[in-house]
Parts: C-alpha cells; structure tokens; sequence
C-alpha cells in the first residue's frame, strides 16, 4: 500500500502562534506581561509585518493576549496556565449560517479592520468570530477585494450628506471636508482603500464627489478646474488621515500613545532646543498658548486651501 501523502506544512504565523502559546499557557509569559510586537516578531522570526499582525490576531482571538494603554499587546487576565487553544467558537454563542447577511459580515469586518487593521482582515478570522464555515462566506462576497469595497461604501454611508447644504460653495467644500475626516478618523484603514488613480465604484463614495462638485457649480470656474479642486480638498483629507494609520500601527506596538509619546520626550526635544542650532523652532514651540493637535492642524490646512480655491475663483471673475 502506497504511504499516505504528507500533510502541507502550518502557514509561518501559525507556527509562531503554537510558540507564542506554548510560552503563555506554560506560565512562561504571566498575565499582563509584554508579549512580543509585530516588529519584533518581523525581526525574531524574519517574516512580513502582515505576517506579524496575523499572528497577534490570532492570539487575540483565543483570548490569549489583549491591548493594554500604556504597555502594548499583554498576555490577557483571563489566559490561564495549560489554557488549550481556543476559538472565538468556544466563546461565542452558536450563530447558525441561517443568520448571516451581507451587513453583518462587513460589520464584523469593519470592527475587525477598526481594531487591528487591514493586516489582520481575512474571511477566515471574520467565519471564525461569526462562528461559521468560512465557504459560506462566499454566498455573499466573492473576495476579500469585493468585501474590503463594501466596507468602503459601509463607512461613507455613515453619515448622511445635508440636505439641503449650506448656501455658499466655501461652507459646502468645508462642511464635505470635515465630514470625511471624521470618517478616516473612526476607520484608520480607509487611506488604503480609496484611490485617486483607481477610483472604486462605491455609490456613496460617489454621492460625497457630486455634493462636492455642485459646490462650485455657477461660481464661474470651468468643468476641469471644478474636478480638481474636487480631487486637491479630497487628496489633503485623505493624505492628512494617513497619520490616523500611522498612530494606530504605533498604538497596537508600544500600548502609547501619540500625546503620551510626545510627553515622553518633552526633556530631548527641551535639550535639542536649548542648544540654540533651531531658533525658529525654539522660538515657534516655546508661545505659552503652544498646542499640539491634529484636528487644529487640519482645520488650519483646510482654510488655507479654500484660500487658495477662493482666489482662483477671483481671478477668472475678474478675468
């Protein structure tokens, strides 16, 4: 009789998980102590940060491990020594296929990419919190693509566009501005999916881009010039939210955040400056009134295009 075919070999992160478990249920890592990064992992175990990322999910999802302000990704309270393995199916109470929709699955996608990010977005792990098989996923989206585009269109339904918008065309680029930020701020991920050169048929997407557009309707700027002020104000949205990622990427790795992160090196920055190579800087930090934020920064930048689209309008009316 012919040997049995050798089983393929685990996936690279599920290997690490076995490791990472085997460290946790033996008491080798105790409840609230640090477990390894994504970067650390990338470097330990020489794989990709996606890699990495589906490697804390995975523990996350036993319940394993959990995120903790101020120390990162930590063995979870409730992991205790010679845990087995377990699946959120262990946790959950039995959803049967009967109930799964569309809306539920990319809710639970849109959760998943808010908490942990795109990285660690797959139907596997969305079958496994829904406690279902992963192939009846497939009678709803066809791809992990189809499916992140949903979640797209999910997060700009969100918020209904006013109606009516308010009269004058810098109110309404300004209103549609601000409304969008507040969109990439609750979905961090979002930079990722939108593309200027790809644009993605998403219907509510397409229903910010007219409201937008009738804006500058009859303010005397031509069609091309009324779609590229349209794509500049969506461009600075969307590329001032990439830091939205960018804090949330830094989060899940050291547990600190950006404020907290700024207050830990109040004392270098204090140094650099007193050394008096940086007086512009010295000089522009140093006001009493001085503070950081984000959201202040971006309402500055903002007017200072509607500026710039202001005077442009301006000039052809005078031309």
């Amino acid at each position: 009789m012919a040997p049995n075919a050798a089983s393929p070999p685990d996936p690279p992160y599920l290997r690490i998980v076995a490791r990472l478990r085997d460290r946790i249920t033996s008491g080798q890592l105790r409840p609230g102590d640090r477990v390894p990064s994504t970067r650390q992992i990338m470097a330990e175990h020489g794989v990709a940060m996606a890699t990495a990322s589906k490697v804390l999910a995975a523990l996350r999802q036993e319940g394993l491990v959990s995120t903790s302000a101020g120390s990162g990704t930590v063995v979870s309270a409730s992991a205790p020594p010679d845990a087995p393995a377990r699946t959120v199916r262990h946790r959950r109470a039995r959803e049967t296929e009967q109930e799964l929709s569309t809306e539920r699955i990319v809710a639970r996608a849109v959760d998943i990419a808010d908490r942990e990010g795109l990285a660690a977005l797959s139907l596997r792990r969305i079958s496994a919190e829904l406690d279902v098989a992963t192939m009846s996923l497939y009678r709803y989206v066809d791809s992990k693509d189809d499916l992140v585009l949903l979640m797209a269109e999910a997060a700009f339904g969100e918020t209904a566009l006013p109606d009516p918008p308010p009269a004058d065309w810098r109110s309404r680029l300004k209103l549609i501005s601000q409304l969008q930020w507040s969109i990439h701020r609750r979905h961090p991920w979002l930079v990722h999916v939108m593309s200027l050169t790809r644009p993605q048929p998403s219907p509510h997407a397409l229903a910010h881009t007219e409201w937008a557009l009738r804006a500058l309707d009859g303010v005397g700027l031509d069609p091309m010039t009324i779609l590229y002020v349209h794509i500049t104000t969506f461009s600075y949205v969307r590329g001032f939210a990439v830091n939205f990622e960018l804090e949330a990427e830094a989060l899940q790795n050291t547990g600190i955040t950006d404020e907290q992160w700024l207050k830990s090196q109040d004392d270098t920055l204090a140094g650099m400056l007193a050394s008096g190579s940086f007086p512009m800087l010295e000089r522009t930090t140093s006001q009493d009134n001085f503070h950081f934020s984000v959201d202040q920064i971006f309402e500055f930048g903002l007017d200072l295009v509607l500026d710039g689209v202001a005077t442009r309008i301006a000039t052809r009316r005078a031309g």
